[in-house]
């Protein structure tokens, strides 16, 4: 996107895309690290973990450089008319993948439920490689945005199975 593209006309104003692309994403941050945080010192610290389970530290820069990329991605989705094909049911996975990244965040730490979070991580992933594919009929960069989460949700789902295996 070249700044000439911030200055063309729009299907809404400029802050309205913006507002729309961040709000979710910070409030799927937020609510997930409410249920999250609280479980980390105990629950989360007395499971058995695999070896390639990453230090705690590492959890809060990568999900925040994730969401960021996120919500340029779909920023970048918004911007284009709202008459573009494919451009509603892209809009549709992308929201709907995130609902499920929150979920995963309150089923598998605020619910304690390593199994829980399988049934939730699974269709999670299959909805981002959806995004993808659906972002990618429509902008080049957008899906290229979207790689390294559907990257890091591979690997959360290799640990999360690798949890419930070792502690179940």
């Amino acid at each position: 996107m070249s700044a000439s593209d911030f200055d063309r006309p729009a299907n809404s104003p400029l802050w309205r895309d913006i507002l729309i692309a961040i709000a979710p994403v910070v409030l799927a941050s937020v609510i997930g690290s409410a249920a999250t945080v609280p479980q980390i010192p105990e629950w989360y610290a007395g499971l058995a973990k695999p070896p390639f389970n990453p230090p705690n530290w590492v959890f809060g820069p990568v999900w925040t450089t994730l969401f960021g990329m996120m919500a340029y991605a779909v920023f970048r989705i918004l911007r284009l008319p709202a008459a573009s094909p494919g451009r509603a049911a892209a809009l549709w996975l992308y929201h709907v993948q995130l609902v499920l990244n929150l979920l995963w965040s309150c089923v598998f730490f605020g619910l304690n439920s390593p199994l829980g979070g399988i049934l939730v991580i699974l269709p999670l992933l299959a909805l981002v490689l959806a995004t993808i594919k659906a972002f990618g009929r429509l902008d080049k960069a957008a899906p290229l945005l979207l790689w390294p989460y559907a990257a890091w949700v591979s690997f959360a789902t290799l640990l999360n199975v690798s949890i419930w295996w070792l502690n179940r």
